[in-house]
């Protein structure tokens, strides 16, 4: 069968959920015994692209537009038309240094930076208080709690990026200009403000066509009432010998959303909530988006950075799970908060494509590893139970891992599309809401990404190479 029928057929998706008759439990401490069944989902056939995507295992690499380097050569800036390549040469000085030099190449490279990114930074904290006046106080003293737990290399890099870009000025204050405290905040987003909705695959060697394995991240993340998140993508490459890391990033940014190491380490940031929306905590926590960049400059190895990070969780400032693969093995950490564990409503775990799924909770295909916005071992926290969004992705997700069979990257490329993006009458896998999708190709050490631009993000994504891990 032609691969793309189905896009040129696809009404007989129609029923993909409806056809979901078995039923989810409740599972994990927390949760009552009730069950949901597929009785009330959308059919979903009239809300998919039906146009044949057009994907080849091959992505085009854009031209430089311009480039920027720093007085000191600690950091290059090039321009391409979708995003901003960054290089910063961590052999080449300090921390501090290297931070401070990013901070001044973006305002040579990007002169409207601090206009583009303050708004966005504010529309992020009035999130966080929810309507209510902002206590700047509280604010900062959570910021500078979180940041003194940071290790001291990344800590000092923030800082020297801070003084840089702020040129001195301190305090709160929404003026289109980015302050010392405001720098600081905006390295910490995930830690300190919000988390972020995702969702990943990644398919193994047995059943892919060349016989590597196929990691994909799609990055659902608020992008400002203006888009401002879509100017300013970046693929950050830190030169740091054997402990390079590529990351897809927003320019600017030095902690850790999407990234992959020299030997291919890769680890992306989905969120999960807690039952009944437990209290944050951020005294004697840590950031774990930058615990993440120490495991992917200190393991070489996705089952270490897995293990390492998962013993970590407790201290991390929200429950969440971990995409981390490498060419031989994909785990998914579920990571809870300290608070959650003691209050039996969820446990650390690493999921593997073995795992043992939620009661209820079907996938089909062996040697493929699907994660969403909850949990899905069995025993632990349920979020599925209530929450369609997640079932419907979950589902979608087992039906066309389960149709495709063996995969091509062109295969890989087509999850993303084929699913109208601006609509809102059933939770969708790709939605308006993406920020980028990543692909890791094993075979070659490629990195493909679909960068969103604009207001949202298109039905048919269009990747470009932006890379290769072996080559950082």
């Amino acid at each position: 069968m032609n691969k793309f029928m189905v896009y040129k057929n696809i009404k007989k998706l129609a029923t993909v959920i409806c056809a979901f008759g078995v039923m989810i439990g409740a599972c994990g401490c927390g949760s009552d015994s009730s069950q949901i069944t597929s009785a009330g989902m959308v059919k979903v056939g009239s809300l998919n692209v039906e146009t044949d995507p057009g994907y080849t295992d091959i992505s085009p690499r854009q031209s430089v537009i311009e480039s920027v380097v720093s007085e000191d050569g600690l950091c290059r800036i090039d321009k391409y038309d979708s995003y901003y390549d960054v290089t910063l040469e961590y052999d080449k000085g300090t921390p501090y240094e290297v931070g401070a030099a990013y901070a001044q190449t973006i305002l040579k490279a990007v002169p409207d930076y601090e206009v583009i990114f303050e708004p966005y930074l504010y529309e992020n904290i009035r999130g966080l208080f929810n309507g209510r006046d902002i206590n700047y106080d509280a604010l900062e003293q959570r910021i500078l709690t979180l940041e003194a737990s940071i290790r001291d290399e990344y800590r000092q890099e923030i800082e020297g990026f801070a003084s840089a870009i702020s040129g001195g000025v301190e305090g709160y204050a929404e003026d289109g200009e980015l302050s010392y405290i405001e720098a600081i905040t905006m390295q910490m987003i995930p830690d300190a403000l919000r988390p972020t909705a995702c969702s990943a695959l990644t398919v193994g060697g047995s059943i892919t066509e060349t016989g590597s394995r196929i990691s994909l991240r799609n990055l659902e993340w608020f992008l400002g009432s203006a888009s401002q998140m879509t100017q300013i993508h970046a693929v950050e490459h830190l030169v740091k010998g054997e402990k390079s890391i590529t990351a897809i990033s927003v320019l600017g940014l030095l902690d850790m959303i999407t990234a992959v190491n020299d030997n291919g380490v890769m680890i992306g940031i989905l969120d999960v909530g807690t039952v009944n929306e437990m209290p944050f905590v951020y005294e004697g926590k840590k950031c774990y988006t930058y615990e993440i960049r120490y495991a992917l400059e200190n393991f070489d190895n996705a089952k270490e950075a897995a293990e390492f990070l998962n013993a970590e969780c407790e201290d991390f400032t929200w429950c969440h799970n971990l995409l981390v693969t490498d060419e031989e093995d994909a785990f998914c950490c579920e990571n809870p908060t300290r608070e959650a564990i003691d209050a039996g409503r969820a446990v650390a775990v690493i999921r593997t494509c073995d795992s043992e799924l939620m009661e209820g909770l079907t996938w089909d295909t062996p040697d493929a590893l699907c994660i969403v916005n909850t949990y899905a071992t069995a025993g632990n926290q349920d979020g599925f139970t209530g929450y369609i969004g997640e079932i419907n992705r979950f589902v979608k997700y087992n039906n066309w891992v389960k149709e495709i069979g063996i995969f091509s990257l062109a295969d890989m490329k087509g999850i993303m599309a084929r699913e109208i993006v601006d609509q809102y009458e059933v939770p969708n896998v790709h939605n308006s809401g993406t920020v980028h999708t990543v692909i890791v190709d094993y075979a070659t050490g490629d990195i493909h990404v679909a960068f969103t631009s604009g207001k949202c993000a298109d039905d048919i994504p269009e990747y470009i190479l932006v890379g290769n891990y072996g080559e950082i």
